[in-house]
């Protein structure tokens, strides 16, 4: 049988065994609605529901009543975006994210500068690190939230929250962050670190797909307006069903990547570190701080090779991923990159490997491998 390795924990995780068992467990004894409150098998899943939301809180030095659940980070960022826009837009119609947000954020942005929002885009230096100093001095009387994402879901970089925190509560401005790449694997405290919204998706850290959560610091103040209406879940402001099963597995998961954070951590730097010593020969150029950044990233671009033709001739025994997109057959260059100023050769080249708690080093060399023979291959075929 062809060996097959997976590197593309960034896109989304493994489920956990002990997440398995657990959404295995509550499918087949928590079935009843937990919306239907009128008998006991409603009432099991909702004290379970709110079991978990205990268990959320817990982890991240919170209120249980400050989370709701959403079916992943993207909703959840679409719903802090549009909900604060439209609540506030009275004191004010300007936004400040980063030019290398995820496209959930970006595209949210556009669509409220269609409705006469101002948004501003502050590019990253070189090194992917977005300048807090420049975030402060584009603060203005108008400025009603600032989203900046954690880590970078391309190239690992992590950003300064607690230093924005300070400023944007100094400002008296919502600060909002994605932080989907960042929980399960960094230690977030939101009793030391003010943001006001935090949201992040269960499938990045060992968990199942489709469900996710959203912080909102003193929640019920803030009278958000729903954005999915209907049954009044989720304290009215997330109407729809709420997955019982999905719930139970994404708090199991991060309560077990909270236990092994500090080793999940330590075994992707080893693994990082084995991956860039084993392919050092082919002196491929590293994308992003490596000061401030997730081990578990690793964003590489080899000199004449199409990260495209790569990931093609790796495609069936070693999963990578790129920062680039086929759409309409035409390749998009990675946002994230071109932002951080990569362009030509280096950009077009670049490919990210991600890792986890489930990689072995026997999985890093075998890839390592396989990235020598292809690069290789290429390159020579890029001189015929």
């Amino acid at each position: 049988m062809q060996k097959k390795i997976y590197l593309d924990y960034a896109a989304s995780t493994p489920v956990a065994p002990e997440v398995l068992v657990a959404m295995l467990e509550s499918l087949n004894s928590v079935f009843g609605n937990p919306a239907s409150t009128q008998h006991n098998f409603g009432n099991q899943a909702n004290q379970q529901i709110e079991m978990a939301r205990e268990q959320l809180a817990t982890v991240f030095n919170a209120h249980s009543q400050d989370f709701i659940f959403t079916s992943g980070a993207t909703e959840a960022n679409n719903f802090v975006l549009k909900s604060v826009a439209q609540r506030f837009q009275s004191h004010g119609k300007h936004i400040i994210t980063s030019a290398i947000e995820h496209k959930c954020v970006l595209d949210t942005c556009k669509f409220l500068e269609t409705q006469g929002f101002k948004i501003t885009y502050l590019k990253p230096d070189s090194t992917g690190i977005i300048d807090v100093v420049e975030l402060a001095n584009n603060i203005t009387s108008e400025t009603i939230l600032v989203s900046i994402m954690h880590v970078n879901n391309e190239t690992g970089v992590i950003q300064n929250i607690e230093k924005i925190a300070e400023i944007t509560a100094e400002h008296g401005v919502f600060f909002h962050v994605d932080a989907a790449q960042s929980v399960g694997k960094l230690t977030i405290d939101l009793k030391k670190i003010p943001v006001s919204f935090l949201s992040f998706s269960a499938h990045k850290f060992y968990s199942v797909k489709g469900i996710g959560g959203l912080y909102l610091r003193n929640r019920a103040k803030l009278k958000l307006s729903p954005q999915l209406h209907g049954g009044g879940q989720e304290f009215g402001l997330r109407s729809g069903t709420l997955p019982t099963h999905q719930i139970i597995a994404m708090a199991t998961a991060l309560n077990l990547a909270n236990e092994n954070i500090i080793t999940d951590y330590g075994h992707s730097q080893v693994l990082k570190n084995q991956l860039l010593k084993n392919i050092s020969p082919l002196s491929g150029m590293l994308n992003g701080s490596q000061k401030y950044t997730l081990p578990n990233i690793v964003n590489l671009s080899f000199e004449n090779v199409s990260a495209d033709a790569l990931l093609i001739a790796l495609r069936n025994d070693v999963a990578i991923a790129t920062g680039s997109a086929c759409n309409a057959g035409a390749i998009e260059a990675s946002h994230v990159l071109r932002a951080m100023g990569i362009e030509g050769e280096r950009l077009y080249g670049a490919v990210r490997l991600s890792f986890g708690r489930y990689t072995t080093l026997d999985d890093v060399d075998f890839a390592s491998k396989r990235l020598i023979e292809e690069v290789t291959r290429l390159r020579q075929l890029a001189h015929l």
